[in-house]
């Protein structure tokens, strides 16, 4: 009987514990400390086994295809490089900024499976700043960036750039497709101002036409009735007079 109130007690005692370590503010959520000895195994034990159960059987597509290395090369350098960094390149300023900081992707693709790195990538990691992509790209946007991180370990940064170089306008972010994407916006934009103008333009003249020729009306009016001359009034001419001599006597 003693034991099962011994275990009880420990469990109600880890509990409060808990919750109080929990409440009291003691532990520094700072992005600028680091974690403790045991949080980090903790967390780095976790996610491995996490990682390595999920993605056992993933089925992975034939990686050494260098189209799909080189449709996944601007999508890398894109997605992945402003956190991770690159061969010969530092994280921007995001990416040093986060805890536990980005690992470098040229050791993680040399010691995860292909079939992990495309789970990582697709589903992201909780509470580590590495986001899903799978939420806005389908597993044909993500393996050509899974093929391109296997070459990572054999890359230093003049191959980078120039398998980079090679894969110019290929991908879904390649800077190519989105130049063009963004011409032909600012080009339907501008027709769309034009457009706009013209029928502005037309309307103005429309308008004054109108009133011009509001005006012309007006001014024939004017004259016509403002400069009109009255024919005098002419008494009419008196008959002369035939005088009847008959009656006079001479």
């Amino acid at each position: 009987m003693k034991t099962p109130a011994i275990i009880l007690a420990v469990v109600v005692i880890g509990i409060i514990a808990t919750l109080g370590f929990a409440f009291s503010g003691i532990y520094d959520v700072s992005a600028s400390s680091s974690h403790g000895g045991l949080v980090n195994w903790l967390l780095s034990t976790t996610s491995h086994a996490s990682i390595e159960r999920r993605a056992r059987n993933i089925e992975v597509p034939d990686l050494d295809d260098d189209a799909l290395i080189l449709a996944g090369a601007n999508d890398f350098d894109s997605m992945c490089t402003s956190c991770h960094g690159a061969p010969g390149r530092d994280p921007e300023a995001v990416g040093q900024g986060l805890n536990p900081p980005a690992p470098d992707l040229a050791e993680e693709a040399a010691e995860l499976t292909p079939g992990e790195l495309f789970w990582v990538t697709k589903n992201g990691i909780k509470m580590t700043g590495m986001p899903a992509w799978g939420a806005t790209h389908g597993d044909d946007s993500i393996w050509p960036v899974v093929a391109f991180m296997t070459r990572l370990p054999e890359l230093d940064e003049a191959a980078y750039q120039e398998l980079l170089a090679s894969a110019a306008g290929q991908g879904h972010h390649a800077p190519d497709a989105s130049n063009q994407e963004h011409s032909h916006e600012e080009a339907s934009d501008s027709s769309a101002d034009a457009a706009h103008d013209h029928a502005e333009s037309t309307a103005a003249a429309e308008h004054s036409h109108s009133d011009e020729a509001s005006e012309d009306v007006a001014h024939e009016h004017s004259e016509s009735g403002g400069h009109e001359e009255l024919t005098p009034h002419e008494e009419p001419a008196e008959e002369p007079q035939e005088h009847d001599h008959s009656t006079h006597e001479h």
